[in-house]
């Protein structure tokens, strides 16, 4: 038996369908990050029973069923955070005054100072970090939660709470979008012509493109994408070019291989099909070739599927496209 080895990501790929999964596998990560952090810093605490810790210093002695209505989550889920935390001596239990079958549950004087410990020195850096990773975001849901994915990746929440700890900057793998200005221009030419040189052979048509961006593109009615990384600068970018009215190609989409492994292609990816929604196009689609496997793979997963007819209207524009594909805008 031949046993396929595979790189997709199936939650992901399936879009909405497995949004729970995906969300999940989110959270995990986030609370994974958390949880380093806190051990990082001495504490055994993890991050489900955090909200506990909050809900009793911000509002003060609490039933099991108050403390279950100001978190959100399951009795079961409270009463099993709630027996670790009093093992470890930060949260005391006693019976309630008015209701002697209800249990009151209160912060210990361990408790109270090492919540105040974990909100000078550790609640901040971590909205903060989890601030900075939010901050880029802009568009629909499954772009949102694939840029805080890639963000992840490249740089895991406790790598970034720690960063903060020691007042350094933290990883350079801050994104953003910035759109086309004449001044980057040459960055537009740089970037693409690396990956087209490395991959292909530059067609009549790239330099075209790439030599006269404005007239090309941003003239014709188009955008120019870039990403900028706070260490690198300007390290992707892609395009959306008007081919007829209301019909558009996604284009010359690069990432600098100095920036390879930081997920920037999906970040960008993600912006740009944003802005092709709010500039109410009635056709998005690319040209590719086979080779460009990672990047199909890609395409595939924030929502392009391939298409027959887009072949052949506009598959002969590059020797080299054997694939082509459309966005279900």
């Amino acid at each position: 038996m031949t046993i396929t080895q595979s790189n997709a990501d199936i939650i992901a790929e399936m879009g909405h369908l497995f949004l729970g999964s995906r969300l999940k596998r989110l959270a995990e990560r986030f609370q994974g990050g958390a949880a380093k952090a806190f051990r990082d810093a001495g504490h055994d605490v993890q991050p489900g029973q955090m909200p506990l810790l909050a809900a009793l210093d911000r509002q003060g002695p609490l039933t099991v069923n108050a403390m279950v209505e100001a978190v959100g989550v399951s009795q079961p889920a409270v009463t099993r955070n709630l027996a670790g935390l009093i093992a470890m001596g930060l949260v005391e239990s006693s019976v309630s005054d008015t209701d002697r079958r209800q249990k009151t549950i209160a912060l210990s004087a361990e408790g109270r100072a090492f919540v105040a410990d974990v909100k000078a020195r550790l609640w901040p850096r971590i909205d903060a970090a989890v601030t900075a990773m939010c901050r880029p975001l802009d568009g629909p849901l499954l772009g949102q939660i694939s840029a805080l994915e890639a963000a992840l990746a490249a740089a895991p929440l406790e790598s970034r709470v720690a960063a903060l700890a020691t007042e350094k900057p933290a990883p350079a793998t801050a994104l953003e979008l910035v759109d086309f200005s004449d001044a980057l221009a040459d960055d537009f030419r740089r970037i693409n012509a690396e990956w087209i040189g490395a991959m292909y052979t530059m067609e009549a048509t790239d330099h075209d493109v790439l030599d006269n961006p404005r007239a090309r593109i941003i003239d014709r009615g188009g955008a120019i994408l870039y990403a900028r990384a706070d260490d690198l600068g300007i390290i992707g970018t892609c395009a959306l070019q008007q081919t007829e009215p209301g019909v558009f190609e996604l284009t010359k989409m690069g990432v600098l291989a100095a920036a390879r492994g930081r997920k920037v292609g999906e970040f960008l990816l993600a912006g740009v099909i944003e802005r092709a929604r709010r500039m109410n196009m009635q056709t998005l689609y690319l040209l590719t070739n086979r080779k460009s496997e990672a990047a199909i793979h890609l395409y595939e997963k924030l929502g392009f599927f391939h298409d027959a007819d887009i072949m052949a209207r506009y598959g002969r524009k590059y020797a080299r496209c054997n694939v082509a594909m459309r966005y279900p805008l």
